[in-house]
């Protein structure tokens, strides 16, 4: 059968990519644009059940969504640069990478900043439930984790449309110009949203509007720098 054959093995690695990817980017929009703004109006009590009794059901799907999602991507583009020979300069390489790259910043948000942080918030809501002393600098914690996830909001908006991108816009580059250009802008833009959710404040992503005018912003800024630097 077609389906169980060796040259069905990419649509095996999309399709598990794309389910791993519905529930890591499913969750990762619910916490934003639902469960947040919630818990800003919730009371102290119904935030402690939160922590004590959803968070570790949430978090665990979040994150194992990412962890699989990373890899299945990862082995998709290792398939088609290794084993079909599309090289990395390629439109399709150049697109598929743009969005890569940001995915793998987001994982790594996920697994070395929100996790970790949240972990701690959910073991300091069952010390408190318990009469407890609460953990020092939990508020903290808190916000750094904040900062990431709206981070990954945003970044997962030019992701995803540079990974429809890839197999569905003809876009075509330059053989005469360098990709050095493109590649370098992008590391400053990307770079500089990374760092700031890992040292800075929320700024303009405070609000959940102005995270996705941000992200739609990047998306263009990307896409159009992409289109002059290399196009």
């Amino acid at each position: 059968m077609t389906l169980f054959s060796g040259a069905a093995a990419e649509f095996w690695m999309r399709w598990f990519h794309y389910f791993f990817g519905v529930m890591w980017i499913g969750h990762l929009y619910y916490f934003n644009f639902s469960q947040t703004p919630f818990m800003a109006e919730a009371d102290a009590a119904t935030k402690s059940i939160i922590f004590q009794k959803l968070a570790p059901h949430t978090m665990k799907w979040f994150r194992w969504g990412a962890m699989f999602t990373f890899l299945t991507g990862w082995l998709m583009i290792g398939h088609k640069m290794g084993n079909l020979g599309i090289p990395a300069s390629s439109a399709w390489g150049t697109i598929i990478l743009s969005g890569g790259i940001m995915g793998t910043l987001m994982f790594l948000n996920v697994w070395l900043i929100i996790w970790p942080n949240n972990k701690i918030m959910i073991e300091n809501a069952g010390r408190v439930a318990r009469g407890e002393a609460a953990i020092p600098g939990v508020a903290d914690l808190g916000a750094r984790s904040a900062i990431a996830s709206r981070t990954n909001t945003l970044f997962s908006i030019p992701m995803l449309f540079f990974m429809a991108a890839a197999s569905h816009l003809p876009l075509t580059l330059s053989p005469e110009k360098s990709l050095i250009p493109y590649w370098s802008f992008y590391a400053i833009i990307v770079g500089v949203i990374q760092l700031n959710a890992m040292k800075g404040k929320m700024g303009p992503l405070q609000k959940i509007g102005g995270t996705v005018h941000f992200g739609v912003l990047l998306t263009l800024i990307l896409y159009f720098a992409m289109e002059f630097l290399a196009g």
